[in-house]
Order: C-alpha cells, then sequence, then structure tokens
C-alpha cells in the first residue's frame, strides 16, 4: 500500500511538472522599435579654420629703469601698481657723495684753468716751451670732463618716470646698496595700451600676419570677447621653449592688469586639404589615420563605413575621404548601434 501511494505520488509530480512547462511562455523576440540617435548631413569643410591660444595680459612696452652710477639709495617714492604720471621722480640716491665729487670736481677745473692761463703767458714771453703749454691745456680740459661726469651723475641720481605708467615690478628699497645698470623698477607705459601675448609653435605662428583680426576673451573680466588684431610676432624663436611669441594689441579699458590670462580665437586659412568636418563624437574604432562612422540609408538603417581622417580641430574631425556631400552620419549615440540596425533620427536643434 505504501509503495503503491509512492508510484502514484511520482506520476502526479510528473504530470504537474509536464504542464508547467507547456505553459511557461517563450522568450521574447528581439525588439524592432527604432532606436533613437542624433544625425547630421555631410557638408565640406570650410576653407578658414579657428586657431584657439592661451596667453598672459601685458602692457605693450614694460620699461625697466635703474640708475646709471653706483650709490645708496635714498628713497623710493612708489610701490607696486602705483599709477605715476610722466616725469615723476620714482626713486634717488643719497646725492651726497655725487654733490662732493662734483664740488671737488669743479674746484680742480677752476685751479686748471687758472694754471692754464698762467702758463699761456709764460710761453707767450718765451719763458716755457710749447710742449709745457699743451701739457696744461690738456689738464684743464681733463678737469672741465670730470665736471661734466659729475653733473651727469648728479642728474642720473633719480629715476624719473619716461611716460604715464603703472609701476609693476619694485626691486630696490631705500638703504640699498645698488650698481650701475641694475634693474630698480619695472614701468608698464600706459600710453602704449594693452597687449595679449601668446606663446605659439613655428607652424601656427607662420599662418598669422600683423593686422590679422582676432578675438581674446579675458574671463576675469567679461564674458565678451574684445576686438583685438595681430600686432607683433617674434623675429626668432625662445631658446628655452622653441616657441613664437605673438601679440595681439586690445581696446583700452580700465579694467584690464599686466597678468591676467586671456585666449584669443583667430581665422586662419586650412591648413589641410581635407573635404569634410564632421563632429569628432561621430567616428568610433580608431585606428592610424583612419577610422568608422554609421551612415543612414533612405530607409534609416545604419551603415558602418571605413573614412579616412584628418586633424582634430577643437569642435570636429576632418575627413579627408569616405564620405559624400548630403549623407546622413550619426554623430551621438554611436556606441548604442550595430551595423544594421533601424533607427529614429533625431537633428540637433539649432
Amino acid at each position: 500500500m505504501t509503495l503503491g501511494r509512492t508510484i502514484f505520488s511520482i506520476l502526479i509530480g510528473l504530470v504537474c511538472l509536464t504542464g508547467c512547462s507547456v505553459s511557461e511562455p517563450e522568450a521574447k523576440p528581439k525588439s524592432t522599435d527604432p532606436i533613437p540617435a542624433a544625425v547630421t548631413i555631410v557638408q565640406p569643410a570650410s576653407e578658414s579654420e579657428t586657431l584657439n591660444a592661451a596667453g598672459t595680459v601685458r602692457l605693450r612696452r614694460e620699461t625697466s629703469l635703474g640708475f646709471t652710477t653706483s650709490g645708496k639709495v635714498a628713497s623710493v617714492r612708489y610701490e607696486e601698481g602705483d599709477r605715476v604720471k610722466r616725469g615723476a621722480v620714482l626713486a634717488a640716491l643719497d646725492n651726497s657723495t655725487v654733490a662732493a665729487d662734483l664740488s671737488a670736481a669743479r674746484a680742480e677745473r677752476d685751479r686748471a684753468e687758472s694754471e692754464y692761463a698762467r702758463i699761456q703767458k709764460l710761453f707767450k714771453d718765451g719763458w716755457v716751451t710749447k710742449s709745457r703749454l699743451e701739457q696744461s691745456e690738456a689738464a684743464a680740459r681733463a678737469a672741465r670732463a670730470r665736471i661734466e661726469s659729475s653733473e651727469f651723475a648728479s642728474r642720473t641720481s633719480y629715476i624719473r618716470a619716461p611716460s604715464s605708467g603703472i609701476i609693476l615690478t619694485r626691486n630696490i628699497d631705500a638703504g640699498q646698496i645698488v650698481t650701475a645698470g641694475m634693474t630698480g623698477l619695472v614701468l608698464g607705459e600706459i600710453d602704449k595700451g594693452f597687449v595679449l601675448r601668446v606663446p605659439m609653435t613655428d607652424s601656427d605662428a607662420a599662418r598669422l600676419s600683423v593686422g590679422m583680426p582676432a578675438k581674446v576673451l579675458v574671463s576675469a573680466i567679461s564674458d565678451v570677447p574684445f576686438d583685438a588684431v595681430v600686432s607683433e610676432k617674434d623675429g626668432r624663436a625662445d631658446e628655452r621653449t622653441g616657441t613664437f611669441e605673438v601679440s595681439f594689441s586690445l581696446p583700452g579699458s580700465e579694467r584690464l592688469r599686466s597678468g591676467q590670462l586671456g585666449m584669443v580665437s583667430v581665422q586662419v586659412a586650412r591648413e589641410t586639404s581635407a573635404t569634410f568636418a564632421i563632429p569628432a563624437n561621430a567616428i568610433f574604432g580608431v585606428r592610424t589615420g583612419e577610422g568608422l562612422v554609421f551612415v543612414v540609408d533612405d530607409k534609416n538603417r545604419v551603415r558602418q563605413r571605413n573614412v579616412e581622417i584628418g586633424k582634430l580641430t577643437d569642435k570636429n574631425l576632418e575627413i579627408l575621404s569616405g564620405l559624400a556631400a548630403g549623407e546622413i552620419i550619426v554623430i551621438r549615440g554611436v556606441e548604442k548601434l550595430r551595423n544594421g540596425d533601424l533607427i529614429k533620427p533625431i537633428r540637433p536643434s539649432r
């Protein structure tokens, strides 16, 4: 009896399992709904491209100032950032030594000229030779030259502003001993205006010429770019970096300061013979000199195609061959697609 119940239970279980397997739904077929994907129309590349670079705002002329004689600094009247007017005395040396030298030189000049006058009279009377007269004349000329030297030292014991401007650098303080020619102050001359100095590679610098228009954005003071012009180009590369410095003149603004950072954008002739330019994120499977794109056919199915690629610019990738004008390509969502997929084209809003 027990054995019969066990067999009956097994049979019932098999029937249940069979029923369950029959009633279980089949696996769902793959969805055939179109996949949304952003697309664009392939258009010929323009004849120009935008060259972007970063640089530093500087006053166009920044002049190093110093004393022409050695001495002790008596006073420095301005600090970094101070505005000064043309002719203002910026710093002065202790003039006591210079004044003493000038007094001594004048006394020596007076003595030498008096001696020369006496020798001249003696020469006329025949009491001294011509050689003695010439020696006395030379001594008088030397004494006068020392006067000129001392007067020059007295005049140049001051540093005066050659133009109205801003003190950019101060390297000296009162009581400091300085040597002739040492840079004591750096003056940025406001009258000459501001420029954006940009280091560039030789190939980029060669594409620019003086007078070309540009746009300069100094984000510290405005979100609106300035109208600028290429004003200067270095004649040779920097020995340390190998770059050429290009200057872009800026319009006057009270908010501009030397040392601010800026970005310049300038339209230049296209460097390569690219046929098309497409968004860089349309490319996948990139290899040396080539990559893949999805081209959309007239039934909205994507077809993988190999293209030859050129230079990557700030926004686009140059295409040298493999596409035709007017074709539609996928520009976003390529990672979700497979060759032959049906898509729902989405045109970017303008």
